[in-house]
């Protein structure tokens, strides 16, 4: 993995800060505290959704630790190779998987390998379109598939409302600490548009200065 230092930013990325800092002082002091990491992007589509599946409903700690392991059976994370993999239901439990994220995997790597989803159309389509096209996929939801359009495609502007992260840090840092429902989240949000990828993910940093990356 390349040094944060030295990664390539989204080309949005130096525009979507400025405006950002400019908008939000709270935001300013967040996106301040973190000058030298930026969104890193994954290029390959199999692997960022089945990093993205691993990673459901469990922290990012926990999350790293258990792709670490799966990773290791399949180092190239290709579909094929995930499908070829020897005695791989008890290997992947082993590696820490769910017996369900199991199943969920292996028929996301089934999907690709038999070209029943599209990846190649991806890049020409709207959010909401890719979003309906990969829910269509066992294990994967609108949470998994916004984690795709942020971190494959570099999306600028999802806003994933049901991330317990998002959910924390807005509370910790716009609420003093107390719930809001999530309208209310998704209407605070609104002034970060078109750039709530960006704020989404240093509201992350400021929990969690290691970067996510699916």
């Amino acid at each position: 993995m390349s040094e944060p230092g030295l990664l390539t930013k989204p080309e949005f990325w130096q525009k979507a800060k400025r405006e950002l800092v400019r908008g939000d002082p709270v935001m300013a002091r967040i996106i301040r505290s973190y000058p030298r990491i930026c969104l890193q992007r994954r290029g390959d589509p199999f692997f960022t959704l089945a990093r993205s599946i691993v990673g459901q409903q469990i922290s990012v700690k926990a999350a790293q630790s258990i792709w670490n392991r799966v990773a290791a059976l399949a180092p190239e994370m290709q579909p094929a190779q995930v499908i070829a993999l020897p005695q791989r239901k008890r290997r992947l439990k082993a590696a820490g998987l769910s017996e369900r994220k199991v199943e969920y995997i292996v028929d996301l790597a089934r999907h690709f390998a038999e070209g029943s989803i599209h990846p190649h159309r991806w890049p020409e389509m709207g959010d909401e379109d890719v979003i309906e096209e990969l829910i269509q996929v066992r294990g994967i939801g609108r949470w998994t598939a916004e984690m795709f359009l942020m971190f494959n495609l570099l999306r600028p502007d999802v806003f994933p409302v049901a991330d317990l992260g998002l959910q924390k840090a807005v509370h910790l840092h716009y609420y003093n600490d107390e719930k809001i429902p999530l309208d209310r989240l998704r209407e605070h949000g609104e002034a970060w548009r078109p750039w709530r990828s960006v704020a989404t993910w240093y509201l992350w940093r400021s929990l969690d200065p290691v970067p996510v990356e699916y």
